[in-house]
């Protein structure tokens, strides 16, 4: 039951006309944090995108500061698991998602099911 923890910077080219992070800029902040999830937790396969949704709640803007994204595991499925993430800092919660993966093996290019060692990492981070 823990959240996984990501400070991601901010970059210059992250701004739209308006000075604010753009819309889409965000789900890159989310694949940051989810590569950083599969890396430190050593999650042994590959996963892919199912589908996301996204609220948007607060305008982000540029600074120098990395901004905070928290993610963990809401469900644990047989070969697709969900995560959840917020993009916040000590002001505000700037985004709400929630992610649907699925397990996938790259050969085959298909589903999978997911292995005893991806379950238990999943299950440790469920909330």
């Amino acid at each position: 039951m823990s959240r996984h923890v990501y400070l991601c910077p901010l970059r210059w080219s992250d701004m739209d006309a308006d000075g604010h992070v753009h819309n889409a800029v965000h789900l890159r902040y989310l694949e940051e944090t989810r590569i950083d999830l599969f890396r430190t937790r050593e999650f042994s396969g590959s996963s892919v995108v199912a589908q996301m949704d996204i609220d948007y709640l607060a305008p982000l803007r540029y600074r120098a500061r990395p901004v905070r994204v928290e993610t963990w595991v809401t469900k644990v499925g047989t070969s697709s698991y969900s995560l959840a993430h917020e993009v916040l800092d000590e002001e505000a919660v700037y985004t709400r998602a929630e992610c649907t993966m699925v397990a996938f093996d790259p050969e085959a290019q298909r589903s999978r099911k997911l292995n005893e060692r991806e379950r238990v990492m999943l299950e440790e981070m469920r909330y």
